[in-house]
């Protein structure tokens, strides 16, 4: 157990040296959400709370959802390219040809990917905070951190499951970005949706869930979103299905 141990934590290590020795990728990966939740500071300052923003005020709204997706972003945008790069690049073949197990690859790989998803809503909540956006009082930070863990782990199932569906690196942001455009904009990311119809569809699919769960634990509501986290829930195992069945880890021939 020890020994399993110390070698995710050694993996963990690696991925971060990867991820920093690219100073490049890591300063866009944490500047952008903090530059668009400065700009809807700039925008919305601190306003009373707004019915169309579901009784939050328009900055509490998007310190919420842009939190979501920066999690999005790390969880899985960035881990189904890398994959996908580093599947090509022969990586993984030489990875799989190492002693190192499968299970401890992976582990550290979406440890890293949560410990950036968590710098950037650390990095999120501050900015809100700077603009008057009050901080969830302590009663709710469990349900916050159950929706955090929840939905990092759906997203990371789902990236490696896109990965696994990526012919080639360079079709990896394209087919990322593909399915990952429509959802944020039909969940409200950007702008509140009350569309019965579109919130319908949208709720059965994972964004507006995850983003549903992180608007009601700053609303202050009692308990926790089980119907948002169970949404999630299914989607992480259905995304984790799908990987488990068809990742390669060999490139793919043209």
């Amino acid at each position: 157990m020890s020994g399993g141990l110390a070698l995710v934590r050694h993996q963990i290590r690696y991925e971060q040296l990867s991820f920093w020795r690219n100073p490049q990728s890591a300063f866009f990966t944490f500047v952008f959400p903090v530059v668009v939740i400065a700009i809807f500071g700039a925008l919305f300052g601190g306003g009373p709370a707004d019915p169309y923003f579901y009784g939050l005020s328009p900055l509490q709204y998007y310190v919420a959802t842009i939190a979501a997706v920066s999690v999005l972003g790390s969880c899985y945008s960035q881990l189904a390219i890398v994959l996908a790069t580093r599947r090509q690049d022969g990586i993984l073949k030489r990875v799989r040809a190492t002693p190192l197990p499968v299970g401890v690859y992976f582990a550290g790989l979406l440890a890293h990917c949560v410990m950036v998803s968590v710098v950037d809503v650390v990095l999120i909540f501050g900015v809100g905070r700077l603009y008057g956006v009050p901080l969830p009082g302590p009663s709710r930070w469990p349900a916050i951190a159950l929706v955090l863990v929840l939905g990092a782990a759906a997203f990371c199932a789902l990236g490696v499951a896109v990965a696994s569906l990526i012919r080639n690196a360079e079709a990896a942001p394209a087919v990322v970005q593909l399915i990952l455009f429509p959802l944020v904009f039909l969940s409200g990311t950007y702008l509140p949706i009350h569309s019965g119809v579109v919130n319908g569809v949208s709720g059965f699919l994972p964004v507006r869930p995850f983003n549903e769960a992180l608007l009601g634990a700053f609303a202050g509501r009692d308990g926790f979103a089980w119907s948002s986290l169970g949404v999630l829930l299914v989607w992480g195992a259905v995304g984790a299905a799908v990987a488990i069945r068809r990742f390669r880890w060999d490139p793919r021939p043209e």
